[in-house]
Order: C-alpha cells, then structure tokens, then sequence
C-alpha cells in the first residue's frame, strides 16, 4: 500500500515558528513531526510515501531525501507555485499514488493508531479514523451510525483524526480540477451518497497545529 502524507501546509497557526522552518521539521520531544508520520507507517510495514510540499518544501526534501536513511521509499509532490489545500494536493499527487486505495495523513498529528488495521470497507469510497472532540474543535465534525457509517454531525460527534484511507473514484470527478481544493465538501458528497465510512479510536492522539499545542505535546 502507498501512503502520502500531506505537508505542504504554511503553518501560519504555528507563528513565528514557522517563519523560517516549515511546520514539518519542527521537533516534538526531539523527532521532527513528519518523522512521527513516517514511523507510524513504517510500524505499518507501509513504506512507499508520497510528501506533497510548497512552503519552504526544499528544507524537507534536504532532510528526508529518497527516505533510505528512514528505512522508506519517498518521492515528492511539488506545490511551490502555492499549496492546493488537501483534495487539490492529493489529486495532483494521484499518479503517484496508483489504482488503489491509498492512506493520507496530516503532517501534524500524533497518534498510536495502528496504520496497518487501515482497510477500506467495500462500497465505501473513503474510510476516516475519528477521535473525541479536543477543546480546539468542541462541535466536531461528523457522526457515527450502525458504528461505521459517517453521517453529518448530529448530537453525538467526533472529531476527524486528519488519517484516512481513500480510493481514487473518491476523485473522478474532481481529477481535472486545477488550483485549491479542499476536502470537505468532497467528503460531504460521499455522505450523501452513503459512500463514507469511518471508525472511533479512543487512544493517544494530538494534534500539533499551534505553539501551545506543541509545549502540551512536548510535555505530554
């Protein structure tokens, strides 16, 4: 399986730390953030990543290079003419990623989820990994019927985790688009046509998007 994990954010939410290093290459208790990433997938046995990068990318490809120092194999997708937000990244990183269903995880997030239980359910089109609501994002964003089933929030609603398992049809309709997309209302489509699945994981999870995040991560 091919995963790609998305990193070309700006980071603007981690000022000034991010004014010369990308959000990426910032360290949590001494490992870079996107090392966190490439360990979980490598715990995986997942070991062929995509890195799509834009904001000071050049300073990731000099630190990972091909992935061979990681034990993994890494190419990069280039948005240096600006980042396309998430759908946008992933579908110009489409030929990359093959015919089949592929893992997509935030640069940003630190999680012991086990990757290699990531499986998409048959007639679903993406599989998202839910976790409670954090005090950053207390509404969430979606719910859960008959367990697996992704329905728009409703009373009861969890918070998506940013680590998902996609397959490519979840794009063909979108796979011309050109320029910044964002994930969401491809998302939302899929729940209309009860194409979205999901599953809650109740253990360690953080995400690191701001500088207090980051002191709770490296104190945690």
């Amino acid at each position: 399986m091919i995963a790609m994990i998305l990193a070309a954010g700006l980071g603007q939410r981690m000022m000034p730390l991010t004014k010369n290093t990308p959000k990426p290459l910032i360290e949590v208790k001494g490992i870079k953030l996107i090392e966190h990433s490439i360990n979980a997938l490598k715990k995986a046995e997942i070991t062929d990543i995509v890195i799509n990068i834009s904001y000071l990318g050049e300073q990731i490809k000099s630190y990972l290079g091909n992935g061979k120092k990681f034990g993994v194999s890494i190419t990069y997708s280039d948005e240096s003419e600006g980042a396309l937000e998430t759908a946008g990244g992933i579908i110009k990183a489409l030929p990359s990623l093959g015919d089949k269903p592929f893992i997509v995880i935030n640069s940003d997030v630190l999680c012991e989820y086990d990757l290699s239980k990531l499986k998409l359910p048959i007639g679903s089109l993406a599989h998202l990994v839910l976790v409670d609501n954090p005090k950053h994002n207390p509404n969430g964003d979606f719910s859960l019927a008959n367990e697996h089933q992704i329905i728009n929030s409703t009373t009861k609603s969890y918070t998506f985790s940013g680590i998902g398992i996609y397959h490519p049809n979840l794009f063909k309709t979108h796979k011309n688009t050109k320029g910044k997309l964002p994930l969401y209302p491809i998302l939302k489509e899929a729940i209309i046509n009860v194409q979205l699945s999901g599953e809650y994981f109740d253990g360690i999870w953080q995400d690191v998007g701001t500088p207090e995040r980051l002191e709770l991560a490296n104190n945690s």
